[in-house]
């Protein structure tokens, strides 16, 4: 059973960068990742080989250092390659090549989601379209042991659904997402965002909750999906600090960028939400779609599915065996012409 952190209040939040949290993993990942079920939030692993078995009334908490990187890779025609074999990757920690140490190819490996609604004024004539082309990505992409969570974001912050596997209870939560309200699943603002400004579209805050506070403590592949124009006007934290959040709790962002143009010009604004919807996606491996149309909408739901289903698994145990909280930068390479790689850029390395 999962606990619903979002409203919890938490008061402690650190600007330089957050407290390490040791978890048990709430799920089994089955025999494609060699994990333990205890797993920190900046995405590594301690290593023990002398554990002791616990007595049954002990929570048994093995460490490992390893890294697992998500990738997905594509042709030069944009198909996805699916044949590829553990020595055709190469992996780099901060220009160091590493030795590759595990490497799986499974496409039922669970998978964690949090799909974000903007639900802002700029939205009010996409809404529907995000939410129809959203309820067909979740039936689309969920399958058994897989679990997501919905969130809207205006001038608050709402969970509309929690973590659940159940795609009905989330098609609900996503067809309560209304325009410019607070929902009645709950305002969590008020979490462990540091206090602000306020007021507007706290895009950022949306993001940072997501990650720090549900996607944190989950082991696996995770993602978040977020459908918006990216603009910005009302967030406590920032666009680093979101960003951060991500990268820790190991989770990529998938960014679906949808932009209502005669809005912004009958208000008498410009656009300029490119550029944080791009970095989000690049800076932790995952993808900004811009979208068009509501044909545009299903056709970026339906790469994003594909990759989340078509991903290699790449560890390697890190030659820099500090334990400084350092962000440590990652490079993917495959020894095959003209191929496109999708995956994670860094991590955070762990503090005693």
């Amino acid at each position: 059973m999962r606990l619903t952190s979002l409203a919890a209040g938490i008061l402690t939040f650190t600007l330089a960068g957050f407290p390490a949290i040791s978890a048990i993993a709430t799920r089994t990942l089955g025999a494609a990742t060699p994990q333990p079920t205890s797993r920190p939030q900046n995405g590594t692993q301690n290593n023990n080989d002398d554990q002791q078995v616990p007595d049954s009334s002990q929570t048994l908490k093995v460490q490992t250092n390893l890294v697992n990187v998500f990738v997905t890779a594509r042709d030069k025609k944009n198909t996805v390659l699916s044949d590829l074999k553990q020595e055709d990757f190469k992996v780099s920690e901060d220009g160091v090549e590493q030795k590759v140490a595990f490497f799986s190819k499974d496409m039922n490996l669970p998978i964690t989601l949090a799909i974000l609604i903007d639900t802002s004024g700029s939205m009010q004539n996409i809404l529907g379209a995000e939410q129809d082309a959203a309820s067909r990505f979740i039936k689309t992409v969920m399958r058994k042991k897989d679990e997501a969570l919905v969130i809207s974001f205006d001038f608050d912050v709402n969970l509309l659904a929690d973590f659940t596997e159940d795609s009905e209870v989330l098609e609900r939560g996503i067809h309560r997402a209304t325009i410019s309200a607070v929902s009645s699943g709950g305002v969590i603002t008020p979490g462990t965002v540091p206090q602000g400004q306020n007021g507007g579209t706290d895009l950022y805050d949306a993001v940072y909750l997501a990650c720090h506070d549900e996607l944190a403590t989950e082991a696996g592949r995770k993602a978040v999906v977020v459908l918006s124009d990216a603009e910005d006007t009302g967030s406590k934290v920032s666009l680093k600090e979101s960003i951060e959040a991500a990268q820790r709790s190991d989770a990529v962002i998938h960014f679906l960028r949808l932009s209502d143009e005669p809005f912004y010009f009958q208000m008498g604004m410009s656009y300029s939400g490119s550029s944080v919807a791009r970095q989000m996606a690049d800076e932790t491996g995952g993808r900004e779609i811009e979208i068009k149309s509501e044909k545009n909408l299903e056709a970026a739901f339906a790469l994003i599915s594909e990759e989340l289903r078509s991903q290699y698994v790449v560890g390697y145990y890190p030659s820099n065996t500090k334990h400084d909280g350092t962000f440590r930068k990652i490079k993917v390479e495959v020894a095959r012409p003209d191929t496109k790689i999708l995956a994670r850029k860094g991590y955070y390395a762990p503090v005693r």
